[in-house]
């Protein structure tokens, strides 16, 4: 269950994204646009961080075997899957509050499976939430309009 949370859940995550778009009429393909956008700037400030502020991970550390279906070659701080999820989590939670609530809860779920697995201390765990969370905060007023009526 451990290797499903840290490794799978967050593909799942984007995998419903994709549904919203397509079954749920009160997620917008703005607010999709969002989310993705928001995803994918909340990777890449964690990957900058680990570049400049690389960090042993618990498996590393302990020589406990991760549980992840990948074992991970980078820096542990800041958690790159929670900033992701936070990212995704909190943009959805914006425009839909009970589908928002339901993804918080399992970005909260890759988080604490990231630590159960080995590969994160909490630290980097409330540090990807964080980074997550002000991302979809700064990146929501980008507005993607024009790019959905463009023909």
């Amino acid at each position: 269950m451990v290797t499903f949370l840290a490794s799978v859940l967050i593909w799942l995550m984007f995998f419903g994204l994709v549904v919203l778009w397509v079954v749920d009429g009160k997620i917008k393909k703005e607010t999709v646009l969002h989310a993705v956008f928001s995803c994918v700037v909340a990777w890449g400030v964690t990957e900058l961080i680990k570049t400049f502020f690389p960090t042993l991970r618990p498996f590393q550390f302990n020589s406990a075997l991760p549980l992840t279906l990948t074992v991970p070659g980078d820096g542990a701080f800041p958690s790159t899957h929670t900033a992701v999820g936070f990212a995704l989590a909190v943009t959805i939670f914006k425009h839909d509050r009970k589908v928002g609530a339901v993804y918080l809860i399992l970005a909260g779920l890759i988080g604490v499976a990231r630590i159960l697995a080995y590969v994160h201390y909490p630290v980097d765990i409330i540090a990807g939430a964080v980074i997550g969370t002000l991302i979809s905060g700064l990146t929501s007023s980008k507005h993607f309009v024009r790019l959905l009526n463009r023909h």
